[in-house]
C-alpha cells in the first residue's frame, strides 16, 4: 500500500512539474506596422490598405524563448488593436466595417480579424474581433503581409495613418516531445 502511495504522490509530481514547464513554453509575439487609408473616393465602397511586408524575426524570437520553429504547435492572433497616428484630432467613426487579412509566400490569404460596425464613438483606437485560426504556417515564414479591408460611411478629407499593433500567442512543443 505504501508504494501505491508514493507513486502516485511521484505522478503527481511529475504532471505538476510538466505543467509547470509547459508554461515555458508559451510566449507572445507583438508586432507593430504602419498603413495609411487614402482620403475617400466614395462611400459605402469596399476599398483595400496594404501594409508594408514585415519581417517576422521568428527565427531570433523562438531561440530567446528556448524553441525552434520545428517546436511550434501552434501560433494564434489574440489581440489585433488599429491607432490613429495622423491627424491627431480624427477618430474611427469615418469607418463603417473593417477586415484584416494574412498572407505570406507560398500561403493563401486568409481573414484573421474584423469588426463588423465600427461604433460611431469609437475614439481613435480600435479592437478587432480575432478569428481562432492557427497561423504558425504564417508567422514562421520569413515575412508576411496584412491587408485591410475597409468600407467608409463618411467623406474623408485627409489620409488618416494608422498604427496596426498584434499580438500572436504562441505555443510551442516541450523539449522537442
Amino acid at each position: 500500500m505504501f508504494k501505491k502511495y508514493i507513486s502516485f504522490i511521484c505522478l503527481l509530481v511529475l504532471f505538476t512539474a510538466c505543467d509547470k514547464i509547459d508554461e515555458l513554453t508559451k510566449f507572445d509575439m507583438e508586432y507593430s506596422q504602419r498603413a495609411t487609408i487614402p482620403s475617400s473616393t466614395g462611400i459605402n465602397l469596399p476599398f483595400d490598405v496594404f501594409t508594408p511586408e514585415m519581417e517576422t524575426n521568428s527565427e531570433s524570437t523562438f531561440a530567446v524563448n528556448d524553441t525552434r520553429k520545428d517546436l511550434i504547435e501552434e501560433i494564434k492572433l489574440t489581440d489585433l488593436e488599429l491607432v490613429i497616428i495622423s491627424p491627431e484630432e480624427a477618430d474611427f467613426s469615418f469607418l463603417n466595417s473593417i477586415e484584416m487579412y494574412i498572407s505570406a509566400d507560398g500561403l493563401e490569404e486568409i481573414l484573421i480579424a474584423n469588426l463588423d460596425e465600427v461604433p460611431e464613438d469609437a475614439g481613435n483606437v480600435i479592437t478587432l474581433d480575432t478569428s481562432d485560426t492557427d497561423l504558425k504556417e504564417y508567422i514562421k515564414k520569413d515575412e508576411f503581409s496584412l491587408r485591410l479591408n475597409t468600407v467608409t460611411d463618411e467623406l474623408m478629407s485627409t489620409d488618416h495613418e494608422l498604427e496596426v499593433n498584434s499580438t500572436f500567442f504562441v505555443d510551442a512543443k516541450i523539449l522537442g516531445l
